[in-house]
């Protein structure tokens, strides 16, 4: 992927991090240190990073090392760190209405957003929005409205699926135990069913993998229809396009197709998690348009308005149909976070998504080789800017490298580079949408090269213990 008009040590000099201290520096240790005093200790850091300023896809920390940034706050900075547009959005609002609440009195761009967001839904108009803070509010409004509007109690989710922690979120989420230890009881009425991951539910080829995902979704009626969740209780089918903290797996058209039929079929709202995948991320305005399905609900957040807090709820109109006082939202929605959308919209339109679609194509076309040339690579996945690498400790076993994934994510670090884990032993990719060739180049390089020292590592100690045996 390197510019031709680059040599190596050049485009590493100009495009890549730069490292003044060890890490972590003085300043970083002492700001974990007081951290670990006075934050909560439910939070999950992957590594010392104690962030102090951000431009483009650059994060200065405290003792003012820089690092490329390929995790994008988990996805959120779209339009990258402090992009002038989304800045100067944000300070020409701040300057003339922070707050008044959206859900008692009204503001004209909260509607203006709404005509925008509309004219790019991945199904027909017209549409409803509601507003909140975070992607798990836009899932706690679908969850609540879809119950409203079918008058039905049930759903279904996914194993894998990251929905949010609050507590209807949090009863979608089928990810990780830990998650849900010491919470219960849940909201009710949730089933979980096997999501078409088809690296670790299928052995065979591309045929085969179509048939399990078909299978996945068949289950609903051959199974649970059937045996034990009557169909017309169902109120909707919760489902990723594109499953984030699962693993970054990609959803196959067939699947999705198959869950959209079940769902005229019962008269079930189909329901689709857009939270990370969405705001163009994987060169659609919206992951699942890739595959022709319509949803009737869509939930959005993270890059939508580059850092600022927002989720939204998008539905068909008529699904909309609660009184006042059914559901609200202080904050959501607030002048500055819509602002902030408005502007992230035009950049993702003027050049973002096509950017993450011509990127993210190269970066995969690179990242595929290495199932063939790297010995922990077992599979490489996903559209535009969302890619999944899984790290395997046998391929013939597909047994999963946890260790030595985090080992991985450990060594970007230290290199300069920011990624993060997902699923149970992948690695995701999710830089700004704005990130350029070079930059992506810089950032693969050093991803292989720590790949390449973990392989080696792993090699030395797999050899040790052959020789005491």
């Amino acid at each position: 992927m390197a510019h031709s008009a680059y040599s190596h040590s050049d485009l590493h000099m100009q495009f890549g991090p730069k490292l003044i201290t060890s890490l972590p520096g003085p300043k970083a240790t002492a700001a974990v240190a007081h951290d670990d005093r006075v934050i909560s200790p439910s939070y999950t850091r992957s590594y010392p990073l104690v962030a102090k300023s951000g431009r483009g896809i650059r994060i200065t920390d405290v003792d003012g090392n820089e690092f490329l940034d390929f995790a994008a706050g988990i996805a959120v900075n779209s339009t990258g760190h402090c992009h002038p547009d989304v800045v100067t959005a944000i300070q020409k609002q701040a300057a003339e209405l922070i707050h008044i609440s959206g859900t008692d009195f009204y503001y004209e761009s909260m509607t203006q957003f709404a005509d925008r967001l509309s004219a790019v839904a991945p199904m027909p108009g017209p549409h409803r929005f509601y507003y909140g803070n975070s992607g798990a509010e836009a899932v706690e409004c679908a969850l609540k409205v879809a119950r409203y509007h079918t008058k039905r109690q049930h759903v279904i989710s996914f194993f894998g699926a990251f929905h949010g922690r609050t507590m209807g979120a949090l009863s979608l989420t089928g990810s990780k135990p830990q998650q849900k230890r010491r919470f219960a009881p849940l909201v009710p009425g949730v089933t979980h069913i096997e999501y078409p991951y088809a690296y670790r539910g299928c052995t065979g080829g591309p045929q085969e993998q179509e048939k399990f995902a078909l299978g996945c979704a068949r289950y609903i009626e051959d199974k649970l229809f059937k045996k034990t969740l009557p169909p017309e209780e169902v109120a909707a089918i919760f489902v990723e396009p594109i499953q984030g903290e699962g693993g970054y797996v990609v959803a196959p058209t067939n699947f999705l197709q198959e869950l959209r039929a079940i769902c005229d079929r019962h008269g079930i709202l189909l329901v689709a998690d857009e939270v990370q995948s969405g705001a163009g991320r994987t060169g659609k305005w919206w992951a699942i348009e890739h595959t022709g399905v319509q949803p009737d609900i869509v939930c959005m957040a993270k890059g939508i308005a580059s850092g600022m807090p927002l989720g939204i709820c998008m539905t068909r109109a008529e699904i909309m149909d609660w009184v006042p006082g059914s559901h609200a939202s202080t904050f959501g929605g607030n002048p500055i976070a819509i602002a902030s959308a408005l502007a992230t919209m035009d950049i993702l339109e003027r050049e973002g998504i096509a950017n993450a679609e011509k990127i993210g194509g190269k970066m995969l076309d690179r990242l595929k080789g290495w199932t063939k040339t790297h010995a922990l690579v077992g599979d490489v996945r996903g559209r535009g800017l969302m890619i999944g690498i899984e790290l395997v400790l046998d391929k013939e076993t597909r047994e999963p490298a946890t260790a030595l994934r985090n080992r991985v994510e450990t060594l970007c670090f230290e290199k300069g580079l920011l990624i993060l884990g997902c699923g149970e032993t992948s690695l995701r990719l999710c830089p700004p949408l704005i990130v350029n060739e070079q930059e992506a180049t810089v950032a693969l390089d050093i991803l292989e090269e720590a790949l390449s020292q973990v392989e080696e590592e792993h090699a030395r100690a797999s050899e040790a213990v052959a020789v005491e045996a």
